[in-house]
């Protein structure tokens, strides 16, 4: 074990570094959640706040959580012990976000299988010619299939166990530069198409010229609350998938400048995103508050409106695809990482042993569609995802927010000079030391309401 702990891995660039991250950072909550919830909540004035939380709360906790990877050269399972051995209260946070990170794949696998099968099924024509209740049909038939849900589930789960097992430098970082390339030129392909449609300026208005009208049509509080949720969710902080990347980068560069960049990318995807969805759902009349559904029901039908629809389906699930998977191989490295680190096994060991486990651990996902139907956890309508993805969200993301956050801050932890120091050593732009009691008192407060919030909405209201 000694052995494997002195030839610990490295990436090869900065680059890598920067796309690893943000690909972890980029995933389905932007290019799939970000467009409905902003069309819910009323437009570009919902962007703007959303942005403003985005800098003022997640980014800190970005910077902690690249802070603890980097100084211990560990994953999320042994950093805390080793940062701070006298107070083995924190290590239990080691095993916490070990299981988020293995809980986030066991339903992200799941609908990252749903965009590979709707990418196949736009190039093959499936869609094409389809009524909206045909399309409906098409969406409701992969879910009622257990044999083709745990098909696609398992093409994911093999497509992460090739890149990952292939090597941090040869395999997870090569590929995802090549899936983040892919996915922003596709986009941006995307983006032109939509922003030149008939009748997108309209779509234009509503995205980018701020509404106060919109933002209140649900209630000031409920749109700020999204806002707020969705800033901080969307970098999945909290349970260590991003310290795995600290890990394995030098201290050349200091951290808040390299989470600025990363946290930029993320929201200039989910900004683009919005420039697809948008101008493209009032040139054909579509409301794109229509949630979940306007991915894999109304947005092919939109598709099928369209000249030569099946070429821009096909990107547009591909692009949709690219995003989720370069999530997926960012996490699984995690999990892969953690049992490395925990155990001193080879990477090819490791890999095969998570692959398979996260494969069976999310088959209750896959089967909650249909053989598992009845279980409801949640009340009538919901299912295994929808515990999950609670357990996660409302729970572990923010508790394990909060807990980077007191490890860094206070002297029963890792402590604030010893964080400040380790943030910002190295060239580039410094996190502010007078930002110590912000960090200490208010963002504390922030995630203990988000926490209390998501179980009123959730169970009460």
């Amino acid at each position: 074990m000694d052995q494997m702990e002195n030839k610990r891995e490295s990436l090869a660039s900065r680059l890598g570094f920067i796309l690893l991250s943000a690909g972890c950072a980029i995933g389905l909550g932007n290019v799939w959640r970000f467009p409905f919830i902003t069309g819910q909540y009323g437009g570009a004035a919902f962007v703007l706040i959303y942005i403003f939380f985005l800098l003022v709360l997640a980014l800190p906790v970005m910077v902690m959580e690249f802070a603890v990877g980097r100084a211990s050269q560990k994953s999320v399972s042994e950093s805390f012990n080793v940062l701070c051995p006298e107070h083995k209260v924190w290590s239990i946070w080691g095993y916490a976000g070990w299981f988020g990170c293995a809980l986030l794949m066991m339903f992200y696998t799941v609908v990252t299988g749903w965009m590979l099968a709707y990418t196949c099924y736009s190039a093959y024509g499936i869609l094409d010619g389809l009524t909206p209740e045909q399309v409906g049909g098409v969406f409701g038939e992969l879910l009622g299939n257990p044999q083709a849900m745990s098909f696609w589930l398992l093409l994911t789960v093999n497509i992460a166990l090739v890149v990952c097992g292939s090597g941090l430098q040869r395999g997870v970082e090569r590929v995802t530069k090549f899936i983040m390339s892919g996915l922003l030129i596709i986009m941006l392909i995307l983006a032109f198409r939509s922003v030149t449609l008939d009748g997108a300026d309209k779509g234009l208005e509503f995205y980018l010229k701020p509404s106060l009208a919109n933002l209140t049509s649900h209630g000031l509080g409920e749109s700020v609350y999204a806002a707020l949720g969705q800033a901080f969710f969307t970098l999945s902080l909290g349970v260590g998938s991003m310290a795995i990347f600290g890990s394995y980068i030098g201290k050349e560069r200091s951290l808040m400048g390299e989470s600025l960049i990363i946290a930029g990318l993320d929201t200039f995807v989910a900004l683009v995103a919005g420039l697809i969805i948008f101008p493209a759902c009032f040139a054909f009349n579509v409301n794109p508050g229509a949630g979940p559904g306007l991915i894999f029901v109304t947005l092919p039908n939109m598709f099928n409106a369209m000249s030569n629809g099946r070429i821009w389906s096909t990107l547009f699930f591909l692009f949709m695809s690219f995003a989720a998977l370069s999530t997926v191989i960012a996490v699984f490295e995690n999990v892969i990482a953690c049992f490395m680190d925990k155990f001193g096994w080879a990477r090819l060991k490791a890999s095969i042993i998570t692959c398979s486990l996260l494969f069976i651990l999310a088959l209750p996902c896959a089967l909650g569609f249909n053989i598992w139907a009845g279980f409801q956890p949640l009340g009538a309508g919901s299912g295994v995802l929808d515990l999950e993805d609670f357990i996660l969200s409302n729970n572990l993301l923010p508790i394990g927010s909060l807990v980077y956050i007191l490890f860094c801050v206070t002297r029963y932890g890792w402590g604030w000079d010893n964080f400040i120091k380790e943030a910002n050593t190295g060239t580039g732009l410094k996190l502010p030391k007078a930002l110590r009691a912000y960090l200490t008192y208010v963002v504390p407060c922030v995630l203990v309401i988000i926490l209390i919030v998501g179980y009123w909405e959730k169970f009460f209201k």
